[in-house]
């Protein structure tokens, strides 16, 4: 069974960072798009960014480009983003979703495995 599961959230303040992981098991596929999503309460859910495995292939949304970066450690099949110069607007749950075994990277429906989510609180 796939499996995907967060961790690294917590609370700092702004200007602080932070690095969550996304710990994926339960598939060989060799290429994957790998997103990190995030909402926040009364908000609709946002992508963040998005590595396609095996081409080195990042995006990001406008609103943390230049502050986040997302990595892939192979052999831990291990993804991280990570987090500098964090604004309380960045505030939110944090989910990362895999569509497996995929050219490019889709768009959200097709991102059929999600973990279960690591909170990131950034106070003033």
């Amino acid at each position: 069974q796939v499996q995907l599961v967060e961790s690294g959230g917590g609370s700092v303040q702004a200007g602080g960072s932070l690095r969550l992981s996304c710990e994926g098991s339960g598939y060989t596929y060799t290429r994957n798009c790998m997103k990190w999503f995030r909402q926040a309460p009364g908000k609709e859910r946002e992508g963040v960014a998005h590595l396609l495995t095996g081409t080195g292939s990042t995006w990001y949304s406008d609103a943390v480009k230049g502050r986040f970066t997302i990595s892939q450690d192979n052999a831990k099949n291990t993804v991280y983003l990570e987090m500098n110069n964090l604004r309380p607007e960045d505030t939110a749950m944090y989910y990362c979703a895999a569509a497996l075994n995929v050219p490019n990277c889709p768009i959200s429906p097709h991102y059929f495995n999600w973990g279960q989510g690591t909170q990131v609180t950034v106070s003033s």
